[in-house]
């Protein structure tokens, strides 16, 4: 299990050696993940999985010696505790939804852009810093986790579905929380600025609201010379 300071372990399984190589610079660009080893088929994935023990696997359809439709079936098999994430050119229907009964947690199609591999990641991030947590989810809360927003109650006068201020992003958002979920203490908004490679004046505005809807605790530091320093850490009721 990842502690909230390390980062999260992922093996790479695919054949193509240059599209490997993409996804590995896209990974190590995305955040906090190291890529623990790599495979070309199938077989030898497996057989890293079984070794290596990641958080996540990158896993390729298409491959020689063994596809990975039969090495996610394995894992599956084997009730191996390893999440996937695929990446292939695969677009038939048929194997979109065979992979999707296996429990992929994404599937993105070449070509790809880093933008996808990023979102799928920090969506992934932040999927599995809440889950990780001993409290209880609540209905919307599940519905923003599996669906990226809550979903709207299907009555005749339906709900409006709970947005965020003008100019803020679910994304940027889950990428602040995921951030934070792997900090020890109080961290600034130049801390988080810093983590997230996000603007000092963008992340104190997700912090300050965040900090508003009881998400994150303000800690205000005074000392020395100068304005006191706004410091937040993550609610444990929130985890």
């Amino acid at each position: 299990m990842m502690g909230r300071n390390e980062p999260m372990s992922v093996v790479l399984i695919e054949d193509d050696s240059m599209v490997l190589e993409i996804h590995r610079q896209f990974i190590e660009k995305a955040g906090p993940y190291r890529v623990l080893g790599t495979a070309a088929n199938g077989l030898d994935g497996m057989e890293l999985l079984r070794r290596l023990k990641p958080e996540l696997a990158i896993l390729d359809m298409y491959m020689p010696v063994q596809d990975g439709l039969t090495a996610l079936r394995q894992l599956r098999q084997e009730q191996l505790n390893i999440d996937v994430i695929a990446i292939t050119a695969a677009s038939d229907p048929e194997t979109v939804r065979r992979v999707l009964q296996l429990g992929a947690v994404d599937y993105i199609m070449k070509p790809f852009q880093f933008e996808r591999v990023k979102q799928a990641l920090m969506q992934y991030t932040a999927k599995r810093s809440r889950l990780a947590g001993g409290a209880s989810l609540s209905q919307p809360e599940l519905d923003r986790l599996l669906h990226g927003r809550e979903r709207r109650e299907p009555t005749g006068a339906a709900q409006e579905e709970q947005g965020l201020p003008k100019g803020l992003q679910a994304m940027t958002m889950r990428q602040i929380i995921a951030f934070m979920g792997k900090q020890n203490g109080s961290r600034s908004a130049e801390e988080v600025a810093e983590g997230t490679g996000l603007a000092r004046v963008t992340a104190r505005r997700y912090l300050e609201y965040l900090q508003k809807q009881g998400v994150l605790l303000l800690d205000i530091q005074y000392g020395g010379v100068g304005r006191p320093v706004n410091r937040y850490q993550l609610n444990d009721r929130t985890r």
